[in-house]
């Protein structure tokens, strides 16, 4: 993360000033930071999230930041604040039954990892904050679009594992028969 990603995020917290001395003191520490002046953070189950993630970045499709919460198994994505409407309506156009998410705004607050945390930390960067993210009216429609597709492949991958499981799957099911058992 750059210095003025740390200012830009720092800025949501309560005492900015004392936020940004943590950080210096150890960039690993996570710290919580209220949604909805600066932004709005959409959260959603990890292997959902993570898919998302993976098919914004492949596409080109317009992102923010983006967190991991190893513990919690949750992905949070950054949108610009005041977002939820158009989240919301495009989540709408996509499916009559979106994914379980959380929409945090004004009233909420949000764990987000440290500047520099280590792959073992519980809070992860997927994006970090490079600098203010501009304002895109795009991004909470890929998000939506994304998540929806996204939990459509996820259900699609269970359901194909469930009808046609793994050969250790199958082993670990069904019993060893035994020398008493043949005879």
């Amino acid at each position: 993360m750059t210095r003025r990603g740390i200012e830009w995020l720092s800025a949501a917290a309560d005492d900015p000033v004392m936020c940004r001395a943590v950080w210096a003191d150890d960039p690993r520490t996570p710290c919580m930071l209220s949604a909805g002046r600066l932004f709005d953070v959409v959260t959603i189950e990890e292997r959902i999230g993570l898919e998302a993630f993976d098919q914004l970045v492949c596409r080109g499709l317009p992102l923010g930041p983006a967190m991991l919460d190893h513990k919690a198994q949750r992905v949070g994505f950054f949108l610009s604040s005041r977002s939820q409407e158009t989240f919301a309506h495009f989540v709408g156009r996509e499916t009559q039954t979106p994914p379980p998410h959380r929409y945090l705004s004004l009233g909420s607050a949000v764990v987000v990892p440290g500047p520099m945390p280590l792959s073992g930390d519980r809070y992860q960067w997927l994006r970090a904050p490079v600098r203010r993210p501009e304002a895109n009216p795009l991004r909470p429609v890929a998000l939506a679009t994304m998540l929806v597709a996204a939990a459509e492949l996820v259900a699609r991958v269970d359901r194909y594992g469930e009808q046609y499981p793994s050969p250790a799957a199958v082993a670990m099911a069904v019993p060893e028969r035994t020398a008493t058992d043949a005879g």
